[in-house]
């Protein structure tokens, strides 16, 4: 289906639910090829979710009821009082599995039309589906006609079989279905499913990182998600449940101090290399149950320096393995993008490209005009991520193509009507 943007003047909402924050941006489509502009936003610390996973039902209700409300009332002008009724929401990668499928179809020598695009697309789908998970996308890579591959636009072309490659991503049943009861619990419906990982690439890359091949390290505070791009599209997605906050439950036990104090001294004082510099520095420390005024603590900053590190490392580690294991690392190129709250410690590029071996910059949404400055760093990829899927790439989702496909051949109508009726 050749894409159709949103009307000029709707109003679109994503809604990022991550492991350290969930943020909210309202939006209102400005012109007819999907451009956007910002109304509102909201964001505050999640609650009751643990490495992208809910664990407090009420807590994380609270948490997003908090952050839609505070978007809201930023928006309000714009909406003229209407309350917002529909999401776009991440997917944690930690939740999804993502598989590549080939399928064809019978064109009979004649020009092929958007709807034979929509059946082999609509063919893939019924293929994957299962009770205990649902899909989330169905993104076409690469389409060969009798044979002949790089087929780059097959619409109005002729040939007797259309061969599509196509990018499956599939979300576990449950885990989807307790974020669902979160935001129905805030008389909110799911519009769309975005995995993480695409958001914060679709965001963050140029166009060329997108077709020469790219990997996107979206690293949260419980998950660290993994997109590779190549040709325009994302060809896998994968992810680990680790991130930032597990550097900072590291840096508590490591020094004796709270959570809260470890995280305020990751921000301050944090690198993720070791300078000469580190072992002559000293930090205040505060210990847990005491008096930091009486008992003042000192520490070298290499001490800290010297936990954030190795966690660090090993996140980087076990990145590069899902990579190679993908068996797509020529597909993927020699270029890193790094963003995600986590990616915002001082060296974490040059850390990134010596454990990975390939280029690395650090990326933020620089797909969205006039984002205010707080809300303009690696740590909102995601949440801006997920406009530009529903304003630019809703025909990659699974209901819109099964909602535009028609039967082919004589048999598939039938099939197709029996399907429907019975």
């Amino acid at each position: 289906m050749t894409h159709k943007p949103r009307p000029k003047g709707s109003v679109i909402a994503a809604l990022d639910i991550g492991s350290s924050k969930v943020a909210c941006f309202i939006a209102r489509v400005v012109d007819d090829h999907g451009g956007y502009e910002i109304l509102g936003v909201g964001h505050q610390a999640a609650q009751g979710i643990k490495s992208g996973t809910i664990t407090d039902l009420n807590a994380a209700e609270a948490a997003i009821r908090h952050t839609v409300h505070a978007a809201e009332n930023m928006a309000a002008q714009a909406m003229k009082g209407y309350p917002l009724r529909e999401v776009v929401i991440n997917v944690p990668g930690v939740h999804a599995h993502s598989q590549g499928l080939s399928v064809d179809v019978e064109i009979s020598g004649q020009e092929i039309t958007d709807n034979d695009v929509q059946r082999a697309l609509a063919k893939a789908q019924d293929q994957s589906v299962g009770d205990d998970h649902e899909l989330i996308h169905t993104i076409p890579v690469s389409y060969a006609i009798d044979g002949n591959q790089g087929v780059k636009e097959p619409r109005g072309m002729v040939g007797d079989r259309l061969e599509v490659d196509i990018h499956l991503v599939t979300g576990g049943h449950k885990p989807l279905r307790n974020v669902a009861s979160c935001i129905e619990r805030s008389h909110l419906e799911v519009s769309a499913l975005c995995l993480s990982g695409y958001a914060a690439g679709l965001s963050s890359l140029v166009e060329d990182e997108m077709d020469l091949g790219c990997t996107v390290i979206d690293m949260g505070g419980g998950v660290t998600s993994i997109a590779i791009f190549y040709g325009g599209s994302m060809i896998y997605s994968d992810a680990i449940p680790v991130g930032g906050q597990h550097v900072t439950s590291d840096i508590a036990r490591g020094l004796t101090t709270s959570i809260s104090d470890a995280e305020r001294l990751k921000v301050l004082y944090g690198s993720a290399m070791a300078t000469a510099a580190d072992e002559n520095e000293m930090i205040d420390v505060p210990q847990l149950g005491e008096d930091n005024r009486t008992h003042p603590n000192h520490a070298p900053r290499s001490l800290l320096v010297g936990i954030i590190q190795p966690r660090l490392e090993e996140i980087l580690e076990l990145t590069r393995a899902k990579i190679q294991d993908s068996g797509l690392g020529q597909a993927a190129g020699r270029r890193v993008v790094l963003t995600g709250g986590a990616s915002q410690l001082p060296g974490i590029r040059e850390l990134a490209q010596s454990v990975l071996d390939k280029q690395v910059r650090l990326g933020r949404p620089i797909r969205v005009d006039n984002l205010a400055d707080a809300v303009n760093g690696p740590a909102f990829s995601t949440t801006a991520g997920l406009l530009n899927y529903i304003s630019e790439r809703s025909h990659e989702m699974p209901a819109e193509i099964m909602a535009h496909v028609e039967p082919g051949n004589l048999w598939e109508r039938i099939s197709f009507w029996l399907r429907e009726n019975w």
